[in-house]
C-alpha cells in the first residue's frame, strides 16, 4: 500500500547580511512567475508531471488542495515565507480575495513529459468553502493575541 501524497509546507530559512536577508534558493527544472488575479477564484488544476513548489512574493492568496474529498485551505503571504509543495496527481486551485494581484514563483520539478491535460482546469464538484477559505487567511494575517 503507498502513502498518499500529500502538500508539504515548509518556512524558508533565512541568512542576514547587513540590511540583506538571503532566502534558501529552490532547486527547479524551470521556474515560472505567475500572477493570481484580484478578487479571482479558480478552477481546479491537476499536474500528473510537474511538481510545483509555489512562494509568495507579493501579496498573498489561499490555495486549496483537493485530497480525501476534502478541501484543505492553506493561507499564503508574503508576510510569512514559506514554500508550499504539491506533488502530481493532487487538485488545486488559488482564492485571491485581495483588491491586489498576488505573485508568486513556481519552481516546477518536471517528472515527465508536459501534458497539455495538466493545465486545463476543472469545475470543482464539491463547491468550496469561501467562509473557511477566508478565515483560515484572517487568521494567518491577524492572528488572536491570547
Amino acid at each position: 500500500m503507498s502513502l498518499a501524497k500529500s502538500v508539504k509546507i515548509r518556512p524558508l530559512e533565512t541568512m542576514q547580511s547587513g540590511m540583506t536577508e538571503f532566502y534558501t534558493p529552490q532547486s527547479s527544472h524551470e521556474t515560472m512567475l505567475v500572477q493570481v488575479k484580484a478578487r479571482t477564484c479558480d478552477d481546479l488544476f491537476v499536474h500528473h508531471f510537474q511538481t510545483d513548489q509555489l512562494l509568495v512574493v507579493r501579496g498573498s492568496f489561499v490555495l486549496i488542495v483537493l485530497q480525501n474529498r476534502q478541501y484543505r485551505y492553506i493561507p499564503l503571504s508574503d508576510r510569512y515565507p514559506a514554500v508550499v509543495t504539491i506533488p502530481p496527481g493532487v487538485p488545486h486551485s488559488a482564492i485571491n480575495f485581495s483588491d491586489e494581484p498576488c505573485l508568486v514563483v513556481n519552481a516546477v520539478l518536471r517528472n515527465g513529459d508536459p501534458n497539455p491535460r495538466d493545465y486545463r482546469p476543472m469545475k470543482p464538484r464539491i463547491p468550496y468553502d469561501l467562509v473557511a477559505a477566508r478565515s483560515a487567511l484572517d487568521q494567518m494575517i491577524s492572528p488572536v493575541v491570547a
